[in-house]
């Protein structure tokens, strides 16, 4: 549930919403989110000074209900 709307929230803002990927993984300390965007839209998904990222983080923190979840951006060349 917290990947569908991490997912639609980036989709939104992003300009290729095609190559959004989010994948979940849980871990000893809570789960991971990690967010795959195209190279043109990591700038507009971190935002000025982190302030994009950030709010992404509040609001799916905001919507976890089994503990902490760390939100990742991944740019796509990466791995």
């Amino acid at each position: 549930m917290l990947a569908d709307a991490l997912e639609h929230l980036v989709r939104g803002i992003v300009d290729n919403p095609d190559d959004v990927q989010v994948s979940a993984r849980t871990q000893r300390r809570g789960d991971l989110l990690e967010v795959r965007v195209h190279p043109d839209d990591l700038g507009r998904v971190i935002g000025r000074g982190g302030r994009t990222a950030k709010a992404l983080r509040t609001v799916v923190g905001a919507l976890a209900t089994d503990g902490p979840v760390r939100v990742d951006v991944v740019d796509v060349d990466r791995r």
